[in-house]
């Protein structure tokens, strides 16, 4: 599927949205229940790997905007 300038330019928004929104929970700190801790630490494994590959596809959809120029 080819996509068009605009669609790259509306998902590179949304990726850097994504990768923003990933950045400020984990800068959030942690909770003083340390069982909550250990759900938070799990999930934030989770959301490393969502951001990596974000940051993986950003990158591709940056490398096709400029290829389009």
């Amino acid at each position: 599927m080819n996509e068009t300038k605009q669609q790259l330019l509306d998902k590179r928004q949304e990726l850097e949205e994504r990768i923003d929104r990933i950045k400020k929970d984990i800068a959030g700190g942690l909770e003083a229940d340390f069982a909550e801790q250990a759900t938070q630490l799990e999930n934030r494994d989770v959301l490393l790997e969502i951001m990596r590959v974000s940051a993986e596809e950003l990158e591709t959809t940056k490398r096709k905007l400029s290829a389009m120029d």
